[in-house]
Protein backbone atom coordinates (compact mmCIF):
# COMPACT_ATOMS: atom_id res chain seq x y z
CA UNK A 1 0.00 0.00 0.00
CA UNK A 2 3.13 2.53 0.70
CA UNK A 3 4.17 1.74 -2.61
CA UNK A 4 1.02 2.60 -4.27
CA UNK A 5 0.01 5.82 -2.20
CA UNK A 6 3.86 7.03 -2.85
CA UNK A 7 3.47 6.30 -6.82
CA UNK A 8 0.13 8.25 -6.58
CA UNK A 9 1.37 11.44 -4.48
CA UNK A 10 4.52 11.62 -5.93
CA UNK A 11 3.87 14.79 -7.45
CA UNK A 12 2.72 16.44 -4.73
CA UNK A 13 3.58 19.98 -4.05
CA UNK A 14 5.06 21.96 -1.27
CA UNK A 15 2.52 22.17 1.47
CA UNK A 16 1.21 25.82 2.24
CA UNK A 17 2.31 27.42 5.02
CA UNK A 18 -0.39 29.59 5.25
CA UNK A 19 -2.15 28.71 8.70
CA UNK A 20 -5.80 28.13 8.41
CA UNK A 21 -8.89 25.65 8.93
CA UNK A 22 -8.58 22.18 7.48
CA UNK A 23 -10.58 21.82 4.61
CA UNK A 24 -13.42 19.84 4.57
CA UNK A 25 -13.38 16.00 2.66
CA UNK A 26 -16.04 17.84 0.46
CA UNK A 27 -13.89 20.65 -0.61
CA UNK A 28 -10.90 18.57 -0.89
CA UNK A 29 -12.96 16.00 -3.28
CA UNK A 30 -13.92 19.31 -5.23
CA UNK A 31 -10.12 20.01 -5.82
CA UNK A 32 -9.39 16.65 -6.70
CA UNK A 33 -11.80 16.56 -9.04
CA UNK A 34 -10.29 19.41 -10.97
CA UNK A 35 -6.97 17.29 -10.85
CA UNK A 36 -5.57 18.70 -7.50
CA UNK A 37 -3.04 16.03 -6.81
CA UNK A 38 -2.30 17.20 -3.17
CA UNK A 39 -5.92 17.74 -2.06
CA UNK A 40 -6.20 13.86 -2.89
CA UNK A 41 -3.16 13.65 -0.56
CA UNK A 42 -4.90 15.08 2.37
CA UNK A 43 -7.87 12.92 1.18
CA UNK A 44 -5.92 9.79 0.88
CA UNK A 45 -4.31 10.58 4.15
CA UNK A 46 -8.25 10.74 5.94
CA UNK A 47 -10.07 7.99 3.50
CA UNK A 48 -7.52 5.06 3.86
CA UNK A 49 -7.98 3.73 6.84
CA UNK A 50 -11.91 3.69 6.88
CA UNK A 51 -11.47 2.05 4.08
CA UNK A 52 -9.52 -0.48 4.87
CA UNK A 53 -11.33 -1.55 7.95
CA UNK A 54 -14.29 -1.54 5.86
CA UNK A 55 -12.46 -3.78 2.85
CA UNK A 56 -10.78 -6.02 5.74
CA UNK A 57 -14.24 -6.54 7.56
CA UNK A 58 -15.36 -8.02 4.26
CA UNK A 59 -11.94 -9.69 2.93
CA UNK A 60 -10.57 -10.80 5.66
CA UNK A 61 -7.59 -10.77 3.94
CA UNK A 62 -4.39 -8.07 4.92
CA UNK A 63 -3.08 -8.42 1.53
CA UNK A 64 -6.34 -8.76 -0.52
CA UNK A 65 -7.42 -5.57 1.62
CA UNK A 66 -4.52 -3.67 0.74
CA UNK A 67 -5.29 -4.20 -3.19
CA UNK A 68 -8.75 -3.83 -2.97
CA UNK A 69 -8.12 -0.66 -0.95
CA UNK A 70 -5.66 1.05 -3.79
CA UNK A 71 -8.63 0.07 -6.39
CA UNK A 72 -11.37 2.37 -4.36
CA UNK A 73 -8.63 4.98 -3.96
CA UNK A 74 -8.24 5.08 -7.76
CA UNK A 75 -11.93 5.15 -8.23
CA UNK A 76 -12.16 8.01 -6.03
CA UNK A 77 -9.35 10.22 -7.53
CA UNK A 78 -11.34 9.21 -11.11
CA UNK A 79 -14.62 9.72 -10.22
CA UNK A 80 -14.54 12.80 -7.80
CA UNK A 81 -15.93 14.57 -10.40
CA UNK A 82 -19.54 12.54 -10.77
CA UNK A 83 -19.46 12.77 -6.34
CA UNK A 84 -23.19 15.20 -5.66
CA UNK A 85 -22.46 16.74 -1.71
CA UNK A 86 -26.21 16.73 -1.61
CA UNK A 87 -26.56 12.60 -1.90
CA UNK A 88 -24.03 11.99 0.33
CA UNK A 89 -20.74 13.04 2.18
CA UNK A 90 -17.65 12.06 1.00
CA UNK A 91 -16.79 9.31 3.63
CA UNK A 92 -20.15 7.36 3.14
CA UNK A 93 -19.58 7.45 -0.64
CA UNK A 94 -16.17 6.51 -0.81
CA UNK A 95 -16.90 3.37 1.67
CA UNK A 96 -19.99 3.07 0.24
CA UNK A 97 -17.73 2.13 -2.65
CA UNK A 98 -15.46 0.40 -0.50
CA UNK A 99 -17.98 -2.30 0.27
CA UNK A 100 -19.20 -2.39 -3.06
CA UNK A 101 -15.56 -3.43 -4.23
CA UNK A 102 -15.12 -6.00 -1.53
CA UNK A 103 -18.19 -7.70 -2.12
CA UNK A 104 -17.34 -7.82 -5.68
CA UNK A 105 -14.02 -9.34 -4.92
CA UNK A 106 -15.41 -11.84 -3.42
CA UNK A 107 -18.25 -12.98 -5.75
CA UNK A 108 -15.74 -12.87 -8.07
CA UNK A 109 -13.03 -15.07 -6.23
CA UNK A 110 -15.91 -17.58 -5.08
CA UNK A 111 -17.16 -17.50 -8.55
CA UNK A 112 -13.78 -18.49 -9.34
CA UNK A 113 -13.80 -21.85 -7.17
CA UNK A 114 -17.37 -22.96 -8.51
CA UNK A 115 -15.79 -22.89 -12.01
CA UNK A 116 -13.17 -24.83 -10.56
CA UNK A 117 -15.28 -27.42 -8.56
CA UNK A 118 -17.73 -27.70 -11.29
CA UNK A 119 -14.10 -28.53 -13.60
CA UNK A 120 -13.42 -31.32 -10.51
CA UNK A 121 -17.10 -32.90 -10.94
CA UNK A 122 -17.10 -33.56 -14.47
CA UNK A 123 -12.83 -35.01 -14.54
CA UNK A 124 -14.28 -37.29 -11.43
CA UNK A 125 -17.84 -38.21 -11.98
CA UNK A 126 -17.53 -38.96 -15.34
CA UNK A 127 -15.24 -41.65 -15.57
CA UNK A 128 -16.41 -42.98 -12.13
CA UNK A 129 -20.15 -43.34 -13.90
CA UNK A 130 -18.79 -45.72 -16.08
CA UNK A 131 -17.52 -47.45 -13.02
CA UNK A 132 -20.48 -47.84 -11.72
CA UNK A 133 -22.29 -48.60 -14.24
CA UNK A 134 -19.57 -51.87 -14.40
CA UNK A 135 -19.90 -52.28 -10.89
CA UNK A 136 -23.71 -52.15 -11.41
CA UNK A 137 -23.65 -54.65 -14.21
CA UNK A 138 -21.63 -57.28 -12.30
CA UNK A 139 -23.49 -59.91 -11.21
CA UNK A 140 -21.50 -60.97 -8.55
CA UNK A 141 -21.54 -58.07 -5.54
CA UNK A 142 -18.45 -59.79 -4.08
CA UNK A 143 -16.35 -58.84 -6.76
CA UNK A 144 -17.43 -55.23 -6.32
CA UNK A 145 -16.69 -55.67 -2.48
CA UNK A 146 -13.14 -57.24 -3.17
CA UNK A 147 -12.88 -54.57 -6.34
CA UNK A 148 -13.22 -51.76 -3.46
CA UNK A 149 -11.22 -53.58 -0.87
CA UNK A 150 -8.71 -53.42 -2.86
CA UNK A 151 -8.46 -49.89 -2.90
CA UNK A 152 -6.49 -47.51 -0.19
CA UNK A 153 -8.73 -45.80 2.33
CA UNK A 154 -8.50 -42.12 1.00
CA UNK A 155 -9.06 -43.52 -2.27
CA UNK A 156 -12.12 -45.33 -1.71
CA UNK A 157 -13.79 -42.79 1.06
CA UNK A 158 -12.32 -39.54 -1.59
CA UNK A 159 -14.88 -41.72 -4.13
CA UNK A 160 -17.65 -42.54 -2.04
CA UNK A 161 -17.63 -38.86 -0.64
CA UNK A 162 -17.79 -37.48 -4.20
CA UNK A 163 -20.41 -39.56 -5.89
CA UNK A 164 -22.91 -40.87 -3.18
CA UNK A 165 -22.67 -37.57 -1.22
CA UNK A 166 -21.73 -35.07 -4.11
CA UNK A 167 -18.77 -33.12 -2.69
CA UNK A 168 -15.96 -31.49 -5.20
CA UNK A 169 -12.56 -31.87 -4.49
CA UNK A 170 -12.02 -29.27 -2.08
CA UNK A 171 -14.98 -29.93 -0.03
CA UNK A 172 -13.24 -34.10 -0.02
CA UNK A 173 -10.08 -32.60 0.80
CA UNK A 174 -11.56 -30.49 3.84
CA UNK A 175 -13.16 -33.50 5.34
CA UNK A 176 -10.28 -35.55 4.79
CA UNK A 177 -7.95 -32.73 6.04
CA UNK A 178 -5.56 -33.35 3.35
CA UNK A 179 -4.40 -31.26 0.06
CA UNK A 180 -6.67 -30.97 -2.89
CA UNK A 181 -4.25 -32.07 -5.27
CA UNK A 182 -3.73 -35.39 -3.12
CA UNK A 183 -7.46 -35.86 -3.34
CA UNK A 184 -7.70 -35.95 -7.02
CA UNK A 185 -4.41 -37.77 -7.16
CA UNK A 186 -5.84 -40.49 -4.88
CA UNK A 187 -9.84 -40.47 -6.76
CA UNK A 188 -8.22 -41.14 -10.07
CA UNK A 189 -5.52 -43.43 -9.07
CA UNK A 190 -8.60 -45.61 -7.29
CA UNK A 191 -11.46 -45.34 -10.00
CA UNK A 192 -8.71 -46.80 -12.59
CA UNK A 193 -7.99 -49.58 -10.01
CA UNK A 194 -11.36 -50.19 -9.66
CA UNK A 195 -11.83 -50.33 -13.44
CA UNK A 196 -9.25 -52.46 -13.85
CA UNK A 197 -10.30 -55.08 -10.90
CA UNK A 198 -13.59 -54.94 -12.22
CA UNK A 199 -12.57 -55.82 -15.57
CA UNK A 200 -10.08 -58.39 -14.87
CA UNK A 201 -13.22 -60.34 -13.25
CA UNK A 202 -15.95 -60.35 -16.04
Amino acid sequence: MAAARAALTALRPPPDSTPGPAPTSEELLGRVALGDEQAFSLLYDRLAGPIFGTVLQVLRSRPHAEEVTQEVLLEIWRKAAQFDPARAKVTTWALTIAHRRAVDRVRSEQSARDREDRVDLLDVRQPYDDVVETALSTEDHSEVRAAMSALTELQRESLLLAYYHGLTCREVAEKLGVATGTVKTRMRDGMIRLRDALGATR
